[in-house]
């Protein structure tokens, strides 16, 4: 029981600690600055999904705890843990939602509704980020961030976070599997895509 507990108290400090880099790294003066994302409640949620999307998609496609067990066997528990994790994470993004709504002095009764309304943009932009990844043009992921996260339109801000977020992708999918579910995550600098431009 005790044990039990532990573990629990453990794995919560890793979810804290893996959302508090989330949060930490969304509010980057850089992206509001030099991006240009729009410095309002909408805009630091937008960056918030997006590296919450690009975490939970390194935890669901490359987790290989267990490996000592072996091969199809480690790769199916490391899959499963990671997923396990995805879900804590994605619930503590819903609970700090939550208690920022009432913050605001969202009322208890329209609480249900605008949570309803974030999940629906988080599943929406999950999907469509995560398709645009997977898309051999380039500009498609440019196309869904400026959709999303630029509505007033901003193509060299697009462009300068779809590479900030493929830079990401990359250096999570080399981050080391068991310092990753032990808490430890790194996203790259934003300040190293300011000045870059898309060809022509």
């Amino acid at each position: 029981m005790i044990l039990a507990r532990f573990r629990r108290n453990s794995q919560a400090r890793i979810i804290h600690t893996l959302y508090g880099a989330i949060v930490a790294q969304a509010r980057s003066v850089t992206f509001y600055a030099d991006y240009r994302v729009p410095d309002t409640v909408e805009g630091r949620f937008d960056l918030i999904v997006l590296h919450l999307v690009l975490l939970l998609h390194r935890l669901g496609h490359r987790v290989e705890a267990g490996r000592g067990l072996g091969q199809d066997l480690g790769q199916e528990l490391g899959q499963e843990l990671g997923q396990e994790l995805g879900q804590e994470l994605f619930d503590a993004f819903c609970r700090d939602l939550d208690a920022n709504l009432r913050e605001m002095g969202t009322g208890d009764l329209a609480v249900p509704k605008r949570m309803r309304a974030f999940a629906e943009a988080f599943y929406g932009r999950q999907a469509a980020y995560l398709a645009a990844l997977d898309a051999a043009d380039q500009r498609v992921f440019e196309k869904a961030l400026a959709r999303n996260i630029f509505p007033a339109g901003n193509d060299v801000g697009a462009a300068q976070l779809a590479r900030y977020a493929r830079a990401a992708v990359t250096g999570l999918d080399a981050q080391d599997d068991g310092a990753l579910m032990g808490g430890e995550v790194v996203f790259p600098s934003p300040e190293d895509f300011v000045h870059e431009r898309t060809s022509t």
